[in-house]
């Protein structure tokens, strides 16, 4: 073998070990507060994560859970948490109106149909105007549910007693215990008490002009973050894209979704197809601005409405 020869084998496999030794490649990390641990919509993280999606984009997912839209919204604004997953569209427009350091980078959820209020079985209340004076639920002030329930009151002429509860199992047991009058739920919770009939739907999220196949909910982020992670912040877009594909298309996901809530797979298969059609998480359209910007006025989430200047600068969805 000549030394030429001897030398080149020699390279490669120093080459070859070097390679071996380094380590793989660093993944992005990115905080997140989501409202609502076990929703279908809230999920998208979660189930991306098991799937591997987000890995293959390079990022690296903490997910802390909060009882609402409120809540997660205050922990962007505090710079304490990189993107905020299902904020109420009406909290948001009203931050930013107050000069808030808040920026929209999707969609979340279009359309209120997984939203309901109910009432024990036995409960005198049949519809929306048997509301007046009673208790009625809502998770966290400035989420989406504080909206439907100021629609209500709105579009109604009725004047309830509007009460933060918190998360779905929290509000079922006020509800069933008689501290509150109408809670609040969302699929999967509370489909076992209703298949039962310990509990009646009296309304939805689609019950209101202000919400009814309008986006609702929203992925947020501060605008010190917007600015420090552009980048980081796209390929997470573009890995939750690909993980609300795969929650309609992949049976993995699907089973996924059910071991993280802890519900049988056909219980997940109903809440999906149910209340959740595949537009209704869509994260690249928020729709119905030309009547949520108006409602956030009516409902005094802002003193006016927000012009296209204003909308350009707080929503900056990433392209596909």
């Amino acid at each position: 073998m000549t030394k030429i020869r001897q030398l080149g084998l020699a390279l490669a496999a120093f080459g070859l070990a070097a390679g071996m030794a380094l380590p793989a490649a660093a993944q992005d990390k990115l905080k997140l507060a989501i409202g609502q641990r076990g929703n279908w919509d809230t999920s998208v993280s979660e189930v991306g994560t098991r799937l591997g999606i987000f890995k293959k984009h390079g990022l690296e997912l903490e997910m802390l859970y909060t009882q609402g839209g409120g809540e997660t919204q205050q922990a962007v604004l505090s710079n304490s948490v990189d993107i905020g997953v299902a904020v109420g569209i009406m909290g948001a427009l009203g931050a930013y109106s107050k000069g808030a350091p808040i920026r929209i980078i999707g969609a979340e959820t279009t359309g209120g149909q997984d939203l309901f209020w109910y009432v024990k079985a036995d409960s005198p209340i049949k519809t929306l105007k048997d509301f007046e004076g009673k208790t009625v639920a809502y998770s966290t002030n400035g989420s989406s549910t504080h909206g439907v329930v100021n629609a209500y009151i709105k579009e109604n002429n009725i004047k309830p007693r509007p009460t933060a509860t918190g998360g779905p199992a929290a509000t079922l047991t006020q509800v069933m215990s008689g501290q509150i009058d109408v809670g609040w739920s969302a699929p999967p919770f509370g489909l076992q008490q209703l298949d039962k009939g310990e509990i009646r739907v009296i309304a939805t999220g689609n019950d209101t002009q202000a919400f009814k196949s309008q986006t609702v909910r929203l992925l947020v982020t501060n605008t010190a973050t917007m600015q420090a992670k552009k980048p980081v912040l796209e390929r997470f877009m573009k890995a939750y894209r690909e993980t609300v594909d795969a929650m309609y298309s992949d049976p993995a996901a699907l089973k996924h979704y059910a071991d993280f809530v802890g519900i049988p797979e056909a219980i997940a298969k109903r809440t999906r197809d149910e209340f959740f059609p595949k537009t209704a998480i869509d994260p690249d359209k928020i729709v119905g601005l030309e009547t949520i910007v108006p409602d956030a006025v009516t409902l005094k989430y802002t003193a006016q409405p927000l012009t296209k200047e204003q909308l350009s600068e707080l929503i900056q969805i990433p392209p596909r």
